[in-house]
């Protein structure tokens, strides 16, 4: 394929117009138009829809776009890097990661990355759905226990675990007795926690769910003005069960959160993303719930 019909095509796309782009790059209108003519020719494709005023990509050449335009940042990065003997971070970097992960750490993780690469400009986007990273242009992508994806690879950097807390005035319940409980909007129908005890096997809590919250945090400062236990992550709560306001039970039995960061396994790693990466195993050496924790206010 011809990487400058290619960049020039992506030229054109990105202004929507041969004479926007001509102007931006420099170059005269005529030229750009037969090399994209030539480049639809050679791909048996038709790239734009020419009529009216407007220039629009057709269904293919939107697809063409979305998928090479990061690929030709990427790589003209990498060039420019080596021409310039060294492999310094630098350009626009998108970065999607889960709601309670940027409200508890994300802020402070960016910022000192933000501070150590000033070349660097970082866009973290805060979402818990699954992104194509190739369409909408992300570099990088944090995951809670992510499914398996031929099409992407990364690296795990923290794990934590489910904890029953409550009030230190809230009793055990026994027997078949309930405990009033805060949830998760989407637990809102769930009847009992299986609770594992050190030492003790596993007990079976009955529940009765008076608040439902679609936040985790706001779970966890409920718990403080109410008579009630929660299942919260164990990095959400360690600091309020060290400072004496909440009572761990135990531990869920479920099996523990990973937290992976996760980008294309066919996209060129930009040294934006190693870097992002080192910066994460940095921040998390040992990526217990204990360091998590640590960002917890």
């Amino acid at each position: 394929m011809d990487l400058v019909a290619l960049a020039d095509f992506n030229l054109v796309a990105r202004h929507g117009g041969f004479s926007k782009a001509a102007r931006e790059a420099n170059r005269p209108k005529a030229t750009l138009s037969r090399r994209v003519a030539e480049f639809e020719a050679a791909l048996g494709l038709r790239l734009f829809e020419r009529g009216g005023r407007e220039l629009k990509l057709t269904e293919e050449g939107r697809a063409l776009h979305e998928r090479s335009a990061k690929l030709l940042t990427d790589l003209d990065e990498t060039v420019t890097a080596i021409a310039s003997g060294g492999d310094t971070p630098r350009g626009h970097m998108k970065i999607s990661a889960p709601l309670l992960f940027c409200q508890i750490a994300m802020g402070e993780v960016a910022a000192r990355f933000a501070n150590a690469y000033p070349e660097v400009q970082l866009e973290i986007v805060t979402e818990d759905r699954a992104v194509n990273m190739v369409e909408e242009g992300v570099d990088l992508v944090i995951r809670i226990n992510p499914s398996a994806d031929d099409n992407l690879i990364g690296r795990v950097f923290l794990r934590d675990h489910q904890v029953v807390v409550a009030p230190p005035g809230l009793k055990r319940p026994s027997g078949r007795k309930s405990v009033p409980a805060i949830v998760r909007s989407v637990d809102w129908k769930q009847t009992s926690w299986r609770v594992r005890h050190d030492g003790e096997g596993i007990e079976t809590v009955a529940i009765e769910p008076i608040l439902s919250l679609s936040s985790l945090v706001m779970v966890r400062d409920a718990l403080r003005d109410a008579e009630a236990a929660a299942a919260l992550p164990y990095s959400l709560v360690h600091n309020e069960v060290e400072r004496g306001n909440l009572v761990m039970w135990g531990e869920l039995d479920m099996p523990g959160t990973e937290l992976w960061a996760l980008y294309p396994s066919r996209r060129l790693l930009s040294s934006r993303v190693s870097a992002f990466l080192d910066h994460l195993k940095a921040t998390f050496p040992t990526g217990s719930a204990d360091e998590l924790a640590a960002f917890v206010r």
